[in-house]
Order: C-alpha cells, then sequence, then structure tokens
C-alpha cells in the first residue's frame, strides 16, 4: 500500500460497486512466505496479491466514503500540529529577537489555521446525524475533548460494531505475547492505525492525571505494581478507546463511577 495514493482509485471503484481490500505490504509478503513463494517479478507479484487478496475474510464493515473524505481534512491538521512542534524546537535555539519573532508569528499563523480547520471539520462532520450523535457519545466522555473525539469518531468507522479486543488491534494498542515455552517476554503494541494510536495517548496523559476518575484510578494501581509510565498512559489509552466503543455500541452517555468501580 503506498501513502494515500490508492485513494482515488480506491474511491472511484468502491463507488461503481466494486470490492476492494487495500493490502499492506507485510500481510502480502507473511502469505508469501507462508508459501514459500521466493520469486519476485509483477506477473508473480500480481497473482500473489490476487491470492493472498482471496484468502482474506471480506470485511464485516463497508468503508464509510464520508469519514475517509473528513480522515484527509483530519490529516492536514495533524500535519499543522507537526509543522508546530518542529517550530516550538527551532525557536529554542533561536536567540536574536527578530528571527524569535519570525518564528512566534509562524507559531501563531499555524495555530489560528488548526483552529479554523477544526471548527470546518466538525462543521462537515455534524451534518450528519449518526455521525454528529457518535461524536455527542465520544465527547461524554471525561478526558476526551473535540480534538480526540474527531479522531476517534473519523480514524475508526468501526466504532461501536467491533469487540473492545478489536478495536484495541485496530489502534494498535493490544499487547501481544512473547512467550516461549518457559520463556516470558515482554508484552509490546506494534502495527495498527498510528494517527489515531498517537491521538489517544496524548489524550491519555491529561486523562489519567486529572479528567477521568476510572484512569486515575488504573493509572495508579499500575504503577504501584511497577508498571513503566509509558506503559501505564499506554493501557490507559487503550482504555479510552474501550470506553469509546461501549459508549457508541451502547447509544447511551458516560456514567462517572467512582475510580474503584
Amino acid at each position: 500500500m503506498t501513502p494515500a495514493y490508492e485513494r482515488g482509485v480506491v474511491g472511484h471503484l468502491r463507488a461503481v460497486g466494486i470490492m476492494v481490500l487495500v493490502l499492506q505490504p507485510i500481510q502480502v509478503r507473511a502469505f508469501a512466505r507462508v508459501h514459500l513463494r521466493r520469486a519476485k517479478n509483477d506477473a508473480l507479484d500480481a497473482v500473489l496479491i490476487a491470492a493472498c487478496a482471496a484468502a482474506i475474510d471480506h470485511p464485516r464493515i463497508a468503508p464509510d466514503a464520508r469519514l475517509a473524505e473528513l480522515a484527509g481534512h483530519l490529516t492536514f491538521v495533524e500535519q499543522i500540529e507537526e509543522d508546530t512542534a518542529r517550530l516550538k524546537v527551532r525557536l529554542e535555539h533561536v536567540d536574536e529577537p527578530r528571527l524569535r519573532r519570525l518564528v512566534m508569528t509562524d507559531i501563531a499563523r499555524l495555530k489560528a489555521r488548526r483552529a479554523a480547520e477544526l471548527l470546518r471539520i466538525v462543521r462537515i462532520l455534524r451534518v450528519h446525524d449518526d455521525l454528529a450523535r457518535r461524536h455527542d457519545l465520544v465527547l461524554s466522555i471525561p478526558g476526551i475533548g473535540e480534538r480526540t473525539a474527531l479522531a476517534i469518531v473519523i480514524r475508526m468507522p468501526e466504532l461501536g460494531r467491533v469487540s473492545r479486543e478489536e478495536a484495541a488491534a485496530l489502534a494498535g494498542l493490544a499487547p501481544f505475547d512473547d512467550d516461549s515455552g518457559t520463556h516470558k517476554g515482554q508484552r509490546r503494541i506494534a502495527g495498527g492505525r498510528g494517527r489515531l494510536r498517537r491521538s489517544l495517548f496524548a489524550a491519555a496523559l491529561p486523562a489519567a492525571f486529572r479528567w477521568n476518575k476510572a484512569l486515575i484510578g488504573l493509572y495508579a494501581r499500575l504503577t504501584a505494581r511497577g508498571k513503566a509510565h509509558n506503559a501505564a498512559l499506554v493501557a490507559c489509552a487503550r482504555k479510552l478507546l474501550i470506553y469509546a466503543n461501549t459508549v457508541v455500541e451502547r447509544g447511551t452517555p458516560w456514567v462517572e463511577r467512582s475510580a474503584t468501580t
């Protein structure tokens, strides 16, 4: 799969009713290894990809063209945030007043653009009653603000229609075992939807320290058992997604409970 270059072709094929699977290269390579296929050329690759696609179960949930379009807008916002972060790092090494003013002006300009683009995404999303309802349900969870709610709703069309384990795996927040015989390896997360995972991880820190009583309790219990800070935050990020999946599945807003429940 190439970085977004396939979207036009995929969108056109799906619009005319053709089932399309977008595969990660790792899936095709793993399929080739299982079948001991090492030779490689364009013709063999085409056959291999077709065989791999045929072996994969069809997706249970059809892609949502509305969310696919909004995902492009959200990626633009994320790129603005990345540009802003780079400018802030640059500012740490700029002493000359005129140059500092230039960098600070650029930061202010990017922040204004980010705010305007987020408002535009919200306005487009809330035109659709079902997406607006999903958005409101996710926003009801303490610790999930507008920016994170958009990331969850837009980047996980399956929300509310998959299990908690599937949701975590899709976001790349499910820890994988690394055991063999008596060896017990460290559990690690891998793969999944990187931009969604980063949004959840960024939200997990303030949620686990201030906004969400359940996550405050979870973080405290994990660190008391010796879990590293980052590992505890990953668990909190996973819980945020599970909470979002649950409220959408049930169709009812978040209900605050004590940290011990």
